[in-house]
């Protein structure tokens, strides 16, 4: 059951860390630049994107700084604050909007149709059953439009792994059926994880599945934090194996993520 009180509070707890440590990460940056790039090659110049799941906003912004408009969408409080400090910071012509807003609760999101729904890192792995989401794609994205998400799914290899260091619970929390309770910043929440057939199976007849690719398959995913540091060269090469690799199958389909697009048909 999606518990929205502890998604909240546990959210608006890492609001608080999230954009120092996304920014000194280098495996995250890696990822992200990654991802942005395939939402660029989706938009056409004036497009707009509707974000769910925006977190503290850096990726709404950094659009909205290209001069996309951007309506960014999150349920945590603290989130919410920290999109409005950008929004007051970068002043980007106003093209960076906000809503607190639950993905389940999109029929009352403003500014729709858009040509573009995105949700990074993970941020739909906090319900359940992702049609709850789906249902509202064909109101909210006009026809030919995309959407962008990016899921954590069932196998993550360097999780696996991590049996072989007595981590029996990390090694196995993603193949948990009914969700596994998830620390975020001293609260639990329930998190459940997609195989790529589940992310398929919950979007409407007319959306086609045009792009999917893993994203640290072969690179160390963020939490293994030192990796990087002490092997900056191996962490570098791993990184493009996963750039070559990541999007043919079986590779596609494991990962600490899975970046998927879908085209809504005309």
């Amino acid at each position: 059951m999606l518990d929205l009180n502890a998604v909240d509070l546990g959210f608006s707890r890492k609001a608080q860390i999230y954009d120092a440590y996304c920014e000194n990460h280098p495996v995250i940056r890696w990822a992200r630049a990654i991802i942005r790039s395939e939402v660029i090659k989706r938009l056409q110049p004036g497009a707009s994107i509707l974000e769910l799941n925006a977190g503290t906003g850096a990726d709404a912004a950094y659009f909205a700084a290209q001069g996309w408009r951007v309506h960014a969408t999150d349920l945590a409080g603290g989130m919410m604050a920290a999109i409005q400090n950008k929004i007051e910071a970068l002043q980007p012509g106003g093209c960076l909007t906000a809503q607190q807003l639950s993905f389940t609760e999109l029929h009352r999101v403003e500014g729709a149709p858009y040509d573009l729904v995105f949700s990074n890192f993970g941020g739909l792995n906090c319900i359940p059953d992702l049609r709850a989401v789906t249902k509202h794609l064909p109101a909210i994205l006009k026809p030919g439009g995309s959407v962008i998400w990016v899921v954590m799914p069932p196998i993550c290899p360097w999780e696996l792994f991590q049996a072989l260091h007595g981590r029996l619970r990390m090694a196995a929390r993603r193949l948990h059926p009914n969700g596994v309770l998830a620390n975020i910043e001293g609260v639990r929440v329930c998190t459940w994880y997609f195989t790529p057939r589940q992310v398929r199976q919950a979007f409407p007849p007319d959306f086609q599945l045009t792009y999917q690719r893993s994203l640290s398959l072969f690179c160390p995913p963020s939490f293994m934090d030192g990796f990087p540091q002490r092997f900056p060269r191996l962490a570098r090469r791993l990184m493009q194996l996963d750039e070559r690799l990541g999007v043919r199958p079986p590779f596609n389909a494991w990962g600490d993520f899975i970046l998927y697009t879908f085209q809504h048909g005309h």
